[in-house]
């Protein structure tokens, strides 16, 4: 998996900045390498490829796309569940990277926007590009209840060290905000194959953290 997602990682730099700069081949190593590290159970290379996956299906939707994927590369690139900052460290990071990469400061600022976007999940109505990379985020919500069952244990994994009574009252904090947002997929695919299931599976798993 990892050889085939740098491949895509240097053909998706290559076509934004026309091929001239840096080889953005040590990039991909080094951005593999953290979505590999070990405090992580669901935000893995397994997450990155399913995101990245699920814009290939949204990329109509996209102003565009290949900015969209460069974000999904970085929205989750800093991960430590111990902390709260880890959107806005990766956005950093994104920024600088890209900038060393020799990418454009619109194409750059816009995925540094759209890592940002990924604390709360709710583009702004027109915010085409943070649709798509939200609903790509999110679709595991809507998977076959096998998948989402293996999603919460693994999220519940990379909080082991929170004790369970307060696991369960912030998780189920997270569950009410993401229930309350008007609709969870924002593009016509995104909404028809996934909010349904999605919200069934948000409500099974609150009604068990809050028995």
């Amino acid at each position: 998996m990892s050889g085939e997602l740098r491949d895509q990682w240097v053909q998706t730099v290559d076509r934004v900045r026309g091929g001239v700069g840096p080889d953005p081949g040590p990039y991909a190593d080094d951005l593999l390498a953290r979505w590999g590290e070990p405090q992580r159970h669901y935000h893995t290379v397994a997450h990155l490829d399913a995101v990245l996956r699920h814009l290939d299906d949204l990329a109509e939707y996209a102003d565009d796309i290949d900015t969209v994927r460069l974000a999904a590369w970085f929205h989750d690139v800093v991960y430590r569940p111990d902390r709260s900052e880890n959107e806005e460290r990766s956005a950093h990071l994104a920024g600088l990277a890209l900038a060393e990469l020799g990418v454009d400061d619109a194409r750059t600022a816009e995925v540094v926007r759209l890592v940002r976007l990924t604390v709360t999940h709710d583009p702004a109505p027109g915010d085409r590009n943070g649709e798509v990379l939200c609903d790509a985020d999110l679709a595991v919500l809507g998977g076959p209840p096998s998948a989402y069952a293996a999603y919460a244990a693994e999220v519940r994994q990379e909080y082991g060290f929170v004790p369970d009574a307060d696991f369960r009252a912030g998780r189920a904090a997270v569950l009410r905000e993401l229930l309350d947002l008007p609709v969870l997929f924002r593009t016509p695919l995104g909404h028809e194959r996934w909010e349904r299931t999605a919200r069934h599976n948000l409500r099974g798993e609150l009604d068990l953290l809050t028995l």
